[in-house]
């Protein structure tokens, strides 16, 4: 039996319709619950991949506005059992007092970036525009997406996970994230590159999923001025966009893509 990624189990499947007796296993996608714990407090539990938690829980804090800066994290601390895991994070004073004022317990999962937030004023931030004087090609959008499958060697193996992929201005992928929750995902590339200042430069993220509301959210947080996804995106992520004075693009297709807000920024 090959060893597998990190990020990916095996159990027995029964194939159809190759029904010849003999036992199989098949490569499954590893979730479960990852506790994030500010200052000895808990303050979420996400459904995850076990894998860049640390990054997980950095980004996390950023693109829920729990600190402003990596300078505000004091220290990290990851602990991964069998079943569930937990991210101790120690911050700033005046960041954990602000987020006991937010009052906020998140019950996360896989699709899901609202559970647990107790009012829509905590749903709809205001976002700093983002400021993006650069462009990017419609061929370098290709590129990327052309090349994004290649990249996920966790979704090439099990199917059942979202990428988060950092492209330079050429369309080059130059890291990419997994995790069965797409805004996890996001999450982890954040946490991965915030300390290397590559989010606030050119370049734009792709996602392999829908474009969410959160997903801009989180974008627009980090800074990103052009965000690409596979799969559409909704009314209230594109209101969001726009407000932002961030390029979206949906549908990135290896023929085809669309643009839903400041489309000045794409070029031919």
């Amino acid at each position: 039996m090959k060893p597998l990624e990190q990020g990916a189990a095996h159990r027995p499947i029964l194939e159809w319709p190759s029904l010849n007796g003999s036992s199989q296993v098949d490569a499954i996608a590893e979730e479960m619950p990852v506790a994030l714990i500010y200052n000895g407090l808990s303050q979420a539990v996400m459904m995850a991949s076990p894998v860049n938690l640390a990054a997980f829980g950095l980004g996390f804090s950023l693109s829920e506005g729990i600190i402003d800066g990596p300078e505000q994290l004091y220290g990290i601390d990851v602990t991964l059992g069998e079943t569930s895991a937990e991210i101790a994070l120690e911050i700033a004073t005046r960041q954990f007092e602000r987020l006991k004022q937010m009052r906020r317990t998140l019950t996360g999962r896989s699709g899901c970036g609202l559970c647990g937030k107790e009012s829509l004023d905590q749903i709809r931030r205001v976002m700093p525009p983002v400021s993006g004087p650069f462009t990017v090609t419609h061929s370098a959008i290709q590129r990327a997406t052309t090349n994004l499958a290649r990249h996920q060697p966790l979704q090439g193996l099990t199917g059942a996970v979202h990428g988060a992929a950092w492209c330079a201005l050429d369309g080059s992928i130059m890291r990419v994230c997994e995790d069965v929750g797409r805004h996890n995902a996001l999450d982890k590339l954040i946490g991965s590159l915030w300390r290397e200042n590559c989010l606030q430069g050119p370049g734009f993220l792709l996602m392999s999923s829908r474009a969410s509301y959160e997903i801009v959210q989180k974008a627009a947080k980090a800074g990103i001025a052009v965000v690409a996804t596979l799969s559409a995106p909704t009314s209230m992520a594109i209101d969001l966009a726009a407000a932002a004075g961030m390029t979206l693009i949906g549908f990135a297709r290896e023929s085809r893509h669309l643009a839903y807000s400041h489309a000045h920024r794409l070029t031919n």
